[in-house]
């Protein structure tokens, strides 16, 4: 028997039909570990160790994983082509190394690009080793962000109240964001008039020109800023002879766009479906996982991951054959298209998003698939076959016109763009982003050099110019990625978190920077620019490719990184609060404390008339205040609540919708507006299950799989290293929060309650104890369960590091590296610690402390107890 490990529970249903009887498919659910969110977890003074931490929920499956090992000839690591997948594969053998589970069995890593039988069993005959670069620049990545995470964040609370975190490609993206913002506020409005004439031929067939220049000399696009400039070249245009003084056609081709990438799909996908880039991603997943079409699960899309715009040759020759079939011959070229990848070392899965089969017509799914996957899958259809087809051919007429009026010289301009021959614009025409022109589509009538024109109309018309537009989440991608910032597969993720701490709010599909964003980017433009550099982000980004490519070391670039970053750190030490009061005020005075319509002083006290309104910060975020404090306590926010922007906007008339639907219940999940608020409601009946919003989740962004995490709530975190007792994490009337035993303990951010892992629920909780007058140490990491039950833990003590289980401690001798302690070494001390007479009596339900060192050391770990879920009281801490 062979043990095939994949990521989801989905994907492993389907491989394991197609590869039968012989082999056992079992998924990791995504990634099994990750560091602590906690300081030391990478160590820079110890060339930059990485204490890994298996996840709570990862533990049963990594231990069903190693029981199914040991029966198995081979181990085949089949996660998904890219360098996450690379990174599972690693630290799942690397847990199975640490468990011991590994004996003689043959460990091979196999990719498949789609999961369809063929590409499964293709993939099979191919086994190769782990890719090493690849694993190191995801490390590298990993590390990088970690350590700009959890460096630089503690310098924000400690130097501006209010700011949650910061990141080394989140802070960037929100710098783009709010140079947007400044850019648009500091725009100068500026007038302007346009001049066009219709005009007819003798035919009577109509058609517009536009005023391009007067007397010999060009007018732009601005030149004509006032009404009085406009009316007198009106005046000239009302009396002018019209003559055609040349005619030129110019033959053209617009050739097709490439296949998707992960990055052209989440932006197409916000053009023409207006889909977030979460929900283009989640609904790409499904489709590559499987569909089940006529009681056979099928993978539709190959692996949606991407910076390839190449298909397989195989895949192309089917297109190419169903275009042959489908089209007329003039619609398929002589040759293939090839396409070439623009990104310098492109790491993610080798193909283009394309159609696992393309015979397989949206149409013929359609009654397979809910509604996101169907606009989705044929969005993709239609892209890869009309990347093979024929270019579309053009013809583009200009035609120069002269008006003669009073001795004037009037020049006019008339232009129009025939498609001769549509091409592959039969099939598929690219989105427009909203702040593009669209290409001139209008038709002239047939025109000749010497031909007078008739005036039927001639208009002046004002225009105003106007800033540029706030990016949506599409042109954001767009941008990163020609910045070279950034993974594709990241920014979905990226995008997500600036969401969720409240660093911009989505207005018409607008990204809109907030205040608490606003000022975090101020920061880190004024004592950490460097890191917030467009240029420096895009070059780490080389440089992990680079790693990934063998070129460099990912120690090497570390260490690179952290001499100049630790000590830019190091040099805000002494920062005075004052002196970041007044390099935010610097840069934020025209968004804080815009021009007065009366011309008057915009910082000048509105109640006392004599202090100065200036930038100041409390332990709740920053305000405006008066100099004049405490005599005048005069006090704002930053600014009010973006104009338009309405949290009931996208619900019903009846202030609802329909998110989706259950799939454990089947029932309806929907988002209402109440009394209250926005809350989310399961079902329908006397009595349905509904969770209030928290606070900064918007009713009209909110998607399906946030508003089931929201009715889950209450959830269990663990048990609790000590008691034994389940610490859950919910969100009541007070806030996110942990609790344990009675205990209630703040969260900082509601997102926090569904990533909250054990040891930072059970700090939390200890520093919320220690906050009442005791003083209580949390453990420092869990080594995992005692064959008895229960934990085991390593503490850091009074008299140096020692292991605990129950009421048993047990010290690490002095010769011993804490950090490298097993589990299975913290047995045996513990054994030994017991069985000399240490550590009192025997918690209730263990077993007896005379277990010997060598039974202890073989035993096999004991499944946990299944601790059963009480029905949560109602109380003032639940949620409406």
């Amino acid at each position: 028997m062979d043990l095939v490990i994949v990521e989801s529970p989905a994907k492993a249903k389907t491989i394991n039909k197609y590869l039968g009887s012989g082999y056992e498919v079992l998924a990791s659910y995504g990634h099994v570990r990750d560091l602590p969110p906690k300081d030391g977890s990478v160590d820079p003074d110890a060339d930059f160790r990485m204490l890994w931490e298996v996840d709570a929920k990862a533990q049963k499956r990594m231990a069903d994983i190693a029981r199914a090992v040991k029966g198995a000839d081979r181990l085949i690591l089949a996660t998904d082509p890219d360098r996450e997948g690379e990174a599972i594969s690693w630290h799942v053998l690397e847990i199975l190394r640490e468990k011991k589970a590994l004996k003689s069995q043959k460990i091979e890593r196999v990719v498949f690009n789609a999961i369809t039988k063929q590409s499964v069993l293709d993939a099979m005959k191919q086994p190769r080793e782990i890719d090493a670069a690849l694993v190191d620049a995801y490390l590298a990545r990993r590390a990088l962000d970690y350590l700009v995470g959890f460096t630089l964040s503690p310098v924000l609370w400690r130097k501006l109240p209010g700011a949650r975190s910061a990141g080394r490609v989140q802070s960037v993206a929100l710098r783009l964001v709010c140079d947007r913002e400044r850019e648009i506020e500091a725009f100068v409005t500026q007038e302007y008039w346009s001049l066009v004439a219709t005009l007819a031929t003798k035919k009577g067939e109509q058609f517009e020109a536009r005023l391009v220049g007067a007397d010999g000399k060009k007018i732009g696009r601005l030149d004509v800023g006032t009404r009085e400039q406009a009316e007198a070249f009106k005046r000239a245009l009302d009396f002018a002879q019209f003559t055609v003084a040349s005619v030129e056609s110019k033959p053209g081709k617009r050739h097709p766009y490439p296949p998707f990438t992960t990055s052209t799909l989440q932006q197409e996908a916000s053009r023409k479906l207006g889909y977030s880039a979460t929900n283009t991603m989640r609904t790409a997943q499904r489709l590559y996982e499987g569909v089940d079409i006529g009681g056979e699960t099928v993978g539709l899309i190959t692996y949606m991951r991407t910076d390839g715009v190449q298909i397989a040759p195989e895949a192309i020759s089917s297109v190419r054959s169903f275009i042959g079939r489908s089209f007329d011959k003039r619609y398929l070229p002589g040759a293939p298209r090839i396409y070439k990848t623009k990104a310098k070392n492109a790491q993610e899965a080798h193909e283009a998003i394309r159609p696992t089969d393309v015979t397989r017509r949206p149409a013929d799914v359609r009654k397979y698939l809910d509604k996101d996957q169907f606009d989705l899958y044929e969005l993709v259809w239609k892209r890869t076959v009309a990347s093979q087809m024929e270019s579309a051919e053009v013809e583009r007429t200009t035609a120069e016109i002269v008006a003669q009026a009073g001795g004037r010289g009037l020049e006019l301009r008339a232009t129009g763009t025939v498609i001769t021959f549509d091409g592959f614009l039969a099939l598929y025409n690219e989105g427009k982003d909203d702040d593009t022109d669209e290409e001139d589509a209008r038709r002239l009538p047939p025109l000749a050099t010497h031909d007078p024109l008739d005036a039927k109309n001639i208009a002046a018309d004002q225009h105003f110019t106007e800033p540029p537009p706030r990016y949506t989440e599409a042109t954001l991608v767009k941008k990163l990625e020609e910045l070279g910032i950034g993974r594709p597969s990241t920014y979905a993720a990226t995008i997500g978190v600036l969401r969720d701490r409240g660093y911009v709010e989505i207005d018409k599909k607008r990204l809109v920077p907030q205040d608490n964003g606003r000022l975090l980017t101020a920061f880190l433009e004024s004592f950490f620019r460097r890191y917030v550099e467009y240029d420096f982000t895009a070059g780490l980004e080389e440089k992990l490719d680079l790693i990934s490519d063998h070129e460099l070391d990912w120690k090497e670039v570390l260490r690179d990184f952290w001499k100049d970053f630790a000590a830019a750190i190091a040099g805000t030490k002494d920062l005075r609060t004052g002196e970041v009061l007044d390099a935010l005020n610097e840069i934020l005075g025209p968004h804080i404390f815009p021009n007065r319509a009366d011309g008057g002083d915009p910082r000048a006290c509105p109640v006392c008339g004599t202090g100065r309104l200036s930038l100041k910060t409390s332990k709740y975020g920053a305000f405006i205040g008066c100099s004049n404090y405490p005599e005048c306590r005069y006090t704002r926010q930053l600014a009010t609540p973006t104009e338009g922007t309405d949290d009931k906007a996208g619900l019903g008339g009846d202030g609802s919708r329909v998110l989706g639907q259950d799939p454990d219940t089947g029932l309806d999940v929907t988002v209402k507006d109440g009394r209250f608020g926005p809350y989310v409601q399961l079902g329908e009946g006397e009595k349905p299950k509904r969770a209030s919003l928290p606070k900064g989740w918007s009713a009209a962004e909110l998607e399906l799989d946030r508003a089931l995490a929201l009715l889950s709530l209450p959830r269990d975190v663990g048990p609790h290293p000590e008691t034994g007792k389940m610490i859950q994490a919910g969100i009541g009337r007070y806030g996110p929060y942990v609790s344990h035993d009675g205990t209630y303990a703040n969260l900082p951010t509601p997102e926090e309650v569904f990533e909250v892992g054990l040891n930072r629920a059970v700090t939390v909780i200890a520093e919320k104890k220690a906050g009442r007058g005791g003083r209580e140490s949390a453990p420092a990491k869990v080594l995992g369960d005692h064959p008895d039950g229960g934990p085991v833990t390593l503490r850091a003590g009074k008299y140096g590091p020692y292991v605990s289980h129950g009421k048993i401690n047990a010290t690490i001798p002095k010769s011993r590296d804490p950090d490298s302690f097993t589990l299975e070494e913290a047995i045996s001390l513990i054994a030994a610690k017991a069985a000399a007479g240490g550590g009192g009596k025997p918690a209730r339900g263990r077993a007896k402390a005379s277990t010997s060192a060598k039974t202890a050391s073989k035993a096999k770990p004991a499944a946990k107890k299944a601790v059963t879920k009480k029905p949560a009281a109602k109380s003032r801490r639940a949620s409406s």
